[in-house]
């Protein structure tokens, strides 16, 4: 298991802090883990402190009065969520579940409030990873408003093959009935979905491990809808 200190110097929010003002962040840092499928916490719980995902993945869903449910994000290590309402001072917004065995970093938020008092810059480095977060978020809202769901998912597999840094091939880190969920769908309209854009050699699925034979394609099926030259 990589050192809890090595994980908090890791954290955008924490860059450019002095090994004593690290240390003094892990002196605060509770570890707790979960197991599948165990809550972290519900939506309108009080936000005592913010969380940081060590190992495992947390997903922050809502659910809706018929029990559906819709999947907003899916942290692995590394990754804070949590943050915004320990700063306003309310309570949470939405559920945080693990999806797999996770341990996370807890942050309670009257300690860390003093170090943040004691270190300004450990603030503007937070109000810079909640500004993308915050980016991210409208990305999402535009992508499940104003798109239908094949433009969703292709969206999401060109992003996530630049985030593995691989362009034309994807890993799957999630499964697919989640990440239905997040595309806000259902797993039997993204099977379909999947099996279209595997006929249109837009893409070649084995299992979770996707290839992306024109990503072009998907790159115009992601901005118009469609595949198309324009």
């Amino acid at each position: 298991m990589k050192p809890v200190l090595d994980i908090i110097a890791s954290i955008p929010s924490f860059s450019g802090l002095s090994s004593e003002q690290l240390k003094a962040v892990r002196d605060i840092v509770i570890e707790k883990e979960f197991g599948r499928g165990e809550l972290i916490f519900s939506d309108g719980d009080d936000a005592k402190g913010f969380y940081v995902v060590s190992e495992g993945q947390v997903k922050i869903y809502k659910m809706s009065f018929d029990g559906k449910e819709q999947i907003l994000h899916i942290f692995g290590p590394g990754e804070p969520f949590g943050e915004v309402p320990v700063f306003s001072g309310k309570s949470f917004p939405a559920n945080a579940q693990a999806i797999s065995k996770s341990l996370v970093l807890f942050f309670p938020r009257k300690d860390f409030v003093e170090l943040i008092t004691e270190n300004p810059s450990m603030a503007l480095n937070m109000l810079a990873v909640l500004s993308m977060r915050l980016r991210q978020f409208t990305v999402q809202i535009e992508n499940l408003s104003l798109k239908e769901v094949p433009g969703r998912l292709a969206t999401y597999l060109v992003w996530l093959a630049d985030e593995q840094g691989t362009k034309t091939s994807v890993t799957l880190t999630i499964s697919k009935g989640q990440l239905a969920s997040l595309l806000g769908t259902i797993p039997e309209t993204l099977s379909r979905i999947f099996a279209k854009m595997a006929g249109d050699n837009l893409i070649d699925v084995s299992g979770r491990c996707i290839n992306l034979i024109d990503r072009e394609g998907l790159e115009n099926l992601a901005e118009y809808g469609k595949q198309t030259d324009i």
